[in-house]
C-alpha cells in the first residue's frame, strides 16, 4: 500500500490525526493533490499547441518526414478551392450585385476626368496621324473639339459600363479572382479561419483545462488503488485524446438546437452565426473583394483581351465624334487613310486610362456593390448544416492529426508527471 492510501487510511480510523499532520506529510501527499491540477494544465496545453499546429507555421520547417508545416498553410490551395465554392455557390451571385450598378451615375462620377482624358487623346490622335493640319488651326477650333469629345465621352463611358453589366459573367470570374488572392497568401487563409473561428478556438483551448481537470479527477483517483508506472502516461494519452475530441466535436455538435434538464446546448459555432457572418463579410471585403480589386480585375486580368474586344465597338462612336467635328480633319484622315490607326490608338489610350478614371468611382461602387452587407445577410440566412461548412474544413479532413498530437503530447506529459514525482 503506497503512501497515500496509508495516509488515507489512518486518517479515516483516527480523526485526531488531522491535528498530528505535519509539513512532511503534506509534501509527501502534494504530487497526488497536483494530479487533477498537472492534467488540466496538459489538456489546456495540448489543445493549445494542436492549434498552433493547425495554423502554423506557415512554411515548411525540418527535413521531410521530419517536420511540420500547419495544416491549412500545408492545404492553402485546397483550403482556398473549398472557401470559393462555399463562398460563389452559398453567398455571392455577381450578376445580382452588378444589377445595383447605374451606368449613368458611373459616367457621371468620371465626368471630372473625361474633359482631361478626351483632350490627352485627341492631342495624340492628331499629334501622331495629322500634325500639319492641328499644328496649324487656331486653338479656339482645337477647343471645339475637345469639348465636342467631352461631350460625347460620358456617353461613351456609360455604354462601356452598361456593356460590362450585360456580360458581366464573362467579364468577372470571382472564383478566378478570390483563389488568386489566397492561393498565394497562407497568412490571409490564416486570418480568415482564426477571424470567424476565434471563440471557438478559444473554447478548444479552454476545454482542454475543463476537461482535463476532470479527467485529473479520476487518474487521481484511480492511482490511488493502482500505482503502477505506466498509468499516468495512458491517462495523458487519454486526457490528450479526449480533450482535442470533445472540445472540436462541441464546436459543431449538435447543429441544431437541443433541450436537457432545462438548459439549451447546440454546437458553439452555430450559436454564433450572426456575429461569424458579420465578421467574414468584414474580412473579405477588406482585404479581398474590394471595389478596387473588381474593377482592376474586369480591366485588367486575368484575361484583359476580354475587356478590350468589350471597348473595341465603342472606339467607332469615339471616333466618328472626332472626325464629325472637323471636315478638313475627316477629309484628311480619311484621305491618308488614317482611321484604322486613330482607332488602334483610341483603343490603347482608353485601355491604358480607363483603370485609373474608374477610381473616381470607387465611392459610389461601394455603396452600390454593397458586397459587405450581401454576404453578411446571406450567410446569416445559411441553413445550420450549410453554415457548418464554412469552419468545419479546418479540422474535417485532419482533425485525428489534432486529436493524436494531444495524445502523445498528454502521453509524454503523463510520463513526465511520473518521473518527476513518484520515480
Amino acid at each position: 500500500m503506497n503512501i497515500f492510501r496509508i495516509f488515507f487510511v489512518n486518517f479515516a480510523s483516527n480523526e485526531s490525526l488531522l491535528m498530528d499532520i505535519t509539513f512532511s506529510d503534506i509534501i509527501a501527499i502534494l504530487p497526488f493533490i497536483l494530479i487533477p491540477i498537472i492534467s488540466a494544465l496538459v489538456g489546456w496545453v495540448t489543445n493549445v499547441l494542436a492549434l498552433k499546429m493547425t495554423f502554423f507555421p506557415l512554411e515548411y520547417i525540418g527535413v521531410k518526414p521530419f517536420g511540420w508545416q500547419g495544416i491549412i498553410p500545408s492545404k492553402a490551395q485546397k483550403m482556398a478551392t473549398i472557401s470559393v465554392d462555399l463562398m460563389t455557390s452559398k453567398l455571392v451571385n455577381v450578376t445580382d450585385i452588378f444589377s445595383q450598378v447605374d451606368p449613368k451615375i458611373v459616367s457621371d462620377e468620371m465626368q471630372s476626368g473625361i474633359l482631361k482624358l478626351s483632350k490627352e487623346i485627341t492631342d495624340e490622335i492628331m499629334l501622331s496621324q495629322a500634325a500639319p493640319i492641328w499644328k496649324n488651326i487656331p486653338q479656339a477650333a482645337r477647343d471645339v473639339v475637345y469639348y465636342k469629345l467631352a461631350d460625347d465621352l460620358p456617353e461613351i463611358i456609360e455604354q462601356i459600363m452598361l456593356d460590362i453589366k450585360t456580360d458581366i459573367t464573362s467579364l468577372f470570374d470571382l472564383k478566378a479572382l478570390v483563389l488568386s488572392v489566397l492561393k498565394n497568401d497562407k497568412a490571409l487563409i490564416n486570418q480568415i479561419f482564426l477571424g470567424v473561428g476565434k471563440n471557438e478556438f478559444r473554447f478548444i483551448e479552454l476545454s482542454g483545462l475543463y476537461f482535463g481537470f476532470l479527467f485529473g479527477l479520476i487518474q487521481m483517483a484511480v492511482f490511488f488503488f493502482y500505482d503502477p508506472w505506466w498509468i499516468l502516461p495512458v491517462f495523458g494519452l487519454i486526457v490528450g485524446f479526449a480533450t482535442n475530441y470533445l472540445a472540436i466535436k462541441l464546436i459543431f455538435r449538435p447543429i441544431n438546437p437541443i433541450k436537457l434538464f432545462g438548459l439549451t446546448f447546440q454546437g458553439v459555432f452555430l450559436k454564433r452565426q450572426n456575429e461569424v457572418s458579420d465578421e467574414y463579410a468584414k474580412i473579405i471585403t477588406a482585404r479581398i473583394l474590394t471595389t478596387e480589386t473588381i474593377f482592376d480585375f474586369i480591366l485588367r486580368g486575368p484575361d484583359p483581351q476580354k475587356f478590350s474586344n468589350l471597348i473595341k465597338k465603342q472606339i467607332d462612336q469615339f471616333v466618328y465624334s472626332l472626325l464629325n467635328v472637323s471636315g478638313a480633319l475627316s477629309d484628311f484622315l480619311h484621305k491618308n487613310k488614317r482611321i484604322e490607326y486613330i482607332k488602334n490608338i483610341a483603343h490603347y489610350r482608353l485601355l491604358e486610362e480607363l483603370p485609373i478614371s474608374i477610381q473616381d468611382v470607387f465611392n459610389y461602387a461601394d455603396d452600390a456593390l454593397d458586397i459587405k452587407n450581401i454576404l453578411s445577410s446571406r450567410m446569416k440566412a445559411l441553413s445550420k448544416l450549410e453554415f457548418e461548412q464554412f469552419l468545419r474544413p479546418v479540422f474535417k479532413e485532419d482533425e485525428y492529426k489534432l486529436i493524436l498530437v494531444g495524445a502523445f503530447l498528454g502521453a509524454l506529459a503523463g510520463l513526465a508527471q511520473y518521473f518527476i514525482f513518484f520515480y
